[in-house]
């Protein structure tokens, strides 16, 4: 790197490091600066509160890397300084300030910057060892693949090949002679504006050499179903949990870019005697974003426990449904609870956001249906793991309803991976046991049984086979929360009956005689009955 290309290197840091000074307050205070790329050169976009510290429009020359949004706190004037008001850290996170973060989405995070694209699917069918997949077919992952691409709106598969490999770890993935016919397919379509290689992730050196050979932008799982996550996002906490699972594959990216600037001999010098070089500074600023953002989770974390705690005091049961994507749990929620305001979709990802709906039991016991995230196979564990916020409602749960689909031709393999996720997330043993196994056919015939008794079969659109479920749902309710079936005399002129209608599930009441007393069928918590017990005087 030449003296000129040191200098102009230096202001540009200098200029950041001016805009984001150390006035580092919460992301509530913040606004976004996004530096557009315009070949050599990018143009600052900066918001109202900054034009004192720096105009709009200054073109700022800078090394030929991505382009970055960073978040940068604005200089306050007195009367709004956070050291006057320091109770403002604890401010109430409205979804204003979480729609800011929210958009201030790194551009070309998952290298994604066009609202349609005609993709070009490459699925590598590997030969042998670890990364082979033995409980599916090549044929059947290139399938799952074009769901992903046709899930998005104005996406569309354009050609595809399964190829296979015996080196998917190399940087290229396929032999010299694959990846050269490959090469010249893709080049030969041009109306391709984009290639998922359907693979779990690509290094950033191998999708940068994969790009340079093809042409066009490379994608892999992780980024499109980041890309599905974040055109599906309606709520705080998915769009919150969203921009924490982007925060991995920048890092990843910043930390590839930085090595090839370093092979230029800039990326190691420190920005004017800060003692920080660029890497270093862009490292930090992650890492704040970062922390905003398990920040905000943490706050809604907590209110999601309050809700919990206060269902788990009306003694109300919670029942998880779970399953592989597209899999048909919301359409079995609608069907067990009728709840009109349901709206199924026949797509990858229609859920992103945990929905709790109450329905009724043969017993007129009142149950929570949680209505969860689908998995899918060959996803990273951290995407998983940003959703935990939303999965902690699945582990503090009474009773799982796995739904797989039977029809699919991947339901053993489905079946799994969601296993294998939920052993990952660490489900409690007790809820792993209580399981309760549930076949989803939408031409299930009225009748129809299934060859393992403990499996129950419906058709969750047609609603055959519900009543059973429900029965099998009761008896598992009843054994694993601890609740008892008891027979109560209460007294009719006394609000124990009101009381018991309140705080348990009432089965039938039988009149006595004419000694105003009544025998009173009831399914009860023994923490309820001990609140009875003691507020009535009951021995």
């Amino acid at each position: 790197m030449n003296l000129n290309k040191i200098s102009i290197l230096t202001k540009h840091v200098f200029l950041c490091k001016h805009v984001l000074g150390r006035w580092y307050m919460n992301f509530a205070k913040c606004k976004p600066i996004i530096f557009f790329q315009c070949s050599s050169k990018l143009v600052a976009s900066i918001l109202p509160r900054t034009r004192q510290s720096l105009k709009t429009g200054v073109a700022v020359p800078v090394l030929p890397a991505r382009t970055l949004s960073l978040t940068a706190c604005m200089f306050k004037s007195k009367n709004h300084s956070t050291e006057n008001n320091p109770e403002e850290e604890e401010d109430e996170i409205d979804e204003a300030e979480i729609e800011e973060l929210f958009q201030q989405q790194i551009p070309n995070v998952t290298g994604i910057d066009k609202e349609d694209h005609r993709i070009f699917i490459v699925h590598p069918d590997v030969k042998w060892g670890s990364r082979k997949q033995y409980l599916t077919t090549a044929a059947l992952q290139m399938e799952e693949a074009v769901g992903l691409v046709n899930t998005l709106h104005k996406w569309s598969v354009v050609d595809k090949i399964i190829l296979s490999t015996k080196t998917p770890e190399n940087k290229r993935i396929f032999g010299k002679g694959n990846f050269q016919t490959l090469t010249e397919k893709i080049r030969a379509t041009p109306v391709v504006t984009a290639v998922f290689v359907n693979v779990e992730r690509l290094l950033p050196s191998s999708e940068k050499e994969l790009q340079e050979a093809w042409g066009v932008k490379v994608l892999d799982r992780y980024s499109l179903v980041l890309h599905i996550f974040r055109c599906n996002a309606r709520t705080k906490e998915a769009k919150l949990q969203i921009s924490l699972a982007e925060i991995p594959l920048l890092r990843s990216r910043l930390r590839n870019e930085m090595a090839n600037l370093d092979q230029q001999g800039g990326g190691s010098r420190y920005i004017m005697g800060s003692g920080e070089t660029l890497y270093e500074m862009q490292q930090r600023l992650l890492k704040e974003r970062e922390l905003k953002i398990r920040s905000a989770l943490e706050r809604l974390r907590k209110k999601r426990h309050l809700l919990r705690s206060q269902r788990k005091h009306k003694d109300f049961p919670t029942i998880s449904v779970m399953g592989y994507t597209n899999c048909g749990k919301t359409t079995l929620i609608k069907a067990l609870t009728g709840d009109a305001g349901l709206q199924p979709k026949d797509q990858l990802f229609a859920t992103l956001d945990v929905t709790v709906h109450a329905g009724q039991l043969p017993s007129h016991m009142t149950v929570l249906f949680v209505d969860t995230i689908g998995f899918l196979s060959q996803l990273p564990h951290q995407l998983i793991d940003s959703f935990s916020a939303t999965l902690e409602d699945v582990i503090h749960s009474d009773l799982i309803i796995h739904v797989r689909d039977i029809s699919h031709p991947e339901t053993v393999n489905q079946k799994v991976n969601v296993l294998n996720v939920l052993k990952n997330l660490q489900i409690p043993e007790r809820l792993l046991n209580s399981i309760i196994e549930v076949h989803n056919k939408i031409d299930l015939i009225e009748g129809y049984e299934a060859s393992d008794p403990e499996v129950t079969p419906i058709s969750a659109l047609k609603q055959h086979g519900l009543e059973v479920l429900k029965e099998k749902i009761e008896e598992a309710v009843v054994k694993y929360t601890g609740k008892q079936t008891m027979t109560l005399k209460v007294q009719l002129n006394t609000p124990q009956l009101a009381w018991l209608y309140k705080e348990a599930t009432v089965q039938a009441v039988d009149d006595v005689g004419d000694d105003c007393t009544a025998n009173v069928k009831v399914i009860i918590s023994q923490a309820a009955y001990g609140r009875y017990r003691k507020r009535f005087q009951v021995t």
